[in-house]
């Protein structure tokens, strides 16, 4: 882990810039588990080159696909035509700190011909793992340990059927068991029975991925997902851009009160990020949607705000940085389940926003922020890519903001260097 400091540039003038943001994590992920399933190849258009992206491709091919750049594609040839096995084996599997390697390759994996070992990041072994890997063992897959690392004791084919399971930790247990649950033999059937699922537009996002690759799924019951068995078609992928990485750079419009557009936001999406348009509305932004893509206009001026983030956590740590900034108190609830993403995020958030000056309390499910005076200094990012790009948001503002290994960006951003600065000096952002 490095230790070098990175000083966030503060804002002298109002930002006026567009800026082009790579491709989504969600969709290259699932795209590329779904291509190495599939009966035939698949493009995948304009996908994220980043750390979680590239352990994510390592983990495909690991198990027997090809995956080739053409320009700025990818081109998937599944595991069914690159040798005389479905999946093959035996095969390692290092999931770094991505929570999609971790939860969508091991349903995947119990198709494989032998064993099959996960292991990852140090902070990744202590990020909850049970839940899918007890479901697995329900549908006839032998799996040896209860988190990172395990192995899957894969023999080339996995029964299926119906699961129960808690699914209130992470929303990615049951978007893993449906991405490959139609090459089961008897498909797969989700029931989540527990409190209410985060990230619910992630699950949306996983079924609208599968009925677009000719896969039969029932969502018509609440918390219950049917998939039928049958074959993944290949095809084209065009992925859409991140739209919560667009959040910092939406953010710099309200606290400089500039201009920011992003274009190619789509016009119909289920990312989570989509919900920014209605919540930097409620903080002060004029918000327009239009040709050139999506603009965000600010007043210099950031209100206060009381949400419930529970389908939206991802976007909690710019959120957080924006309401110590704003002209009253803010509660962000409903996101307990981001103590157990790549660190304890509300924890580090109160941390370092509290050693800013700013007011910070604790709640069961999320924070109490009530803005006073900030000033410099270190900003750790505890490997967590978006608290990292929150601390760029509060350097804004604020004068002498040091971020600890703004590195850890590379996890889904690793441009983010090198699209911050041009933000501040009004210019062309390219991905």
């Amino acid at each position: 882990m490095t230790t070098a400091l990175w000083p966030a540039p503060t804002a002298t003038a109002p930002v006026d810039a567009v800026v082009h943001i790579p491709g989504s994590k969600s969709h290259t992920n699932r795209a590329l588990v779904l291509a190495a399933l599939a009966v035939a190849p698949t493009r995948l258009v304009r996908p994220l080159l980043a750390r979680d992206s590239e352990l994510m491709r390592a983990a495909v091919e690991s198990l027997g696909a090809r995956v080739a750049a053409d320009g700025e594609d990818w081109v998937v040839t599944p595991t069914v035509l690159t040798g005389p096995t479905v999946l093959t084996g035996p095969a390692d599997v290092d999931c770094g700190l991505a929570g999609t390697v971790m939860r969508f390759v091991p349903p995947m994996a119990g198709l494989a011909h032998g064993p099959v070992g996960f292991d990852g990041d140090v902070h990744a072994r202590a990020r909850p793992m049970n839940a899918l890997l007890n479901a697995l063992r329900t549908l006839g897959v032998s799996v040896d340990g209860d988190r990172l690392p395990f192995v899957i004791r894969a023999t080339g084919a996995v029964r299926g059927g119906a699961v129960t399971l808690d699914a209130s930790a992470s929303s990615q247990y049951v978007s893993g068991l449906l991405l490959s649950g139609a090459r089961y033999d008897e498909g797969v059937t989700v029931h989540h029975d527990g409190k209410p699922m985060p990230s619910l537009p992630h699950v949306a996002m996983t079924v609208g991925m599968l009925r677009a690759r000719g896969v039969a799924v029932d969502d018509s019951d609440p918390d219950t997902w049917r998939v039928q068995p049958g074959q993944i078609s290949g095809g084209e992928q065009v992925i859409e851009p991140d739209l919560s990485n667009a959040a910092p750079f939406l953010a710099a419009a309200l606290v400089t009160g500039g201009r920011v557009v992003v274009p190619e936001w789509p016009a119909a999406t289920v990312q989570p990020g989509d919900r920014l348009r209605e919540i930097l509305t409620a903080m002060g932004a004029t918000v327009t949607f239009d040709d050139a893509g999506l603009v965000v206009q600010g007043t210099g001026v950031v209100h206060g705000i009381d949400l419930d983030l529970h389908d939206v956590g991802e976007l909690t740590p710019v959120l957080a940085a924006l309401a110590a900034l704003a002209d009253g108190p803010s509660h962000l609830r409903g996101v307990a389940h981001l103590r157990g993403h790549e660190t304890d995020r509300l924890a580090a958030l109160a941390s370092e926003l509290t050693g800013l000056g700013a007011w910070v309390e604790e709640t069961a499910d999320g924070l109490h922020i009530r803005p006073r005076p900030m000033h410099g200094g270190v900003f750790h990012t505890y490997e967590d890519h978006r608290l990292a790009t929150a601390a760029a948001v509060v350097g804004l503002a604020v004068p002498g903001i040091e971020v600890e290994n703004i590195g850890t960006v590379g996890k889904t951003l690793p441009q983010f260097v090198a699209m911050w600065r041009p933000l501040l000096a009004g210019t062309r952002v390219p991905a």
